[in-house]
């Protein structure tokens, strides 16, 4: 996963335009590769390190309904209204995490 910040996103849409008019004149400048090959692995590694926290965020979520439904499980019976709210709103929460590392892995 990349995750390129607007200067980087405009920086590389700079050299790669470069870099193609160099290669219709067949004389590309090896700099030009090698800054959007660095601006690349930049990006790499600050969208794994995004993809890593979505994960966490997932997994604390997940947890959140694990708690939420023993709570439901363990209520008493003047309580347990409460308790479904709690564990619908935990799911919905987990729906909402999962969507994000879902759209982040296929941004890949």
């Amino acid at each position: 996963m990349y995750s390129y910040t607007p200067a980087e996103k405009r920086q590389r849409a700079k050299l790669f335009r470069q870099g193609f008019h160099q290669a219709l004149a067949d004389c590309v400048d090896p700099k030009v590769n090698a800054r959007i090959d660095a601006i690349d692995r930049v990006a790499a590694e600050r969208g794994q390190r995004e993809l890593n926290a979505l994960h966490a965020v997932r997994e604390k979520d997940r947890q959140a309904v694990a708690t939420a439904k023993a709570t439901l499980r363990t209520a008493p019976w003047a309580e347990r209204a409460a308790a479904r709210r709690q564990v619908r709103d935990a799911e919905q929460q987990l729906r909402r995490s999962e969507r994000a590392v879902n759209r982040a892995e296929r941004r890949d």
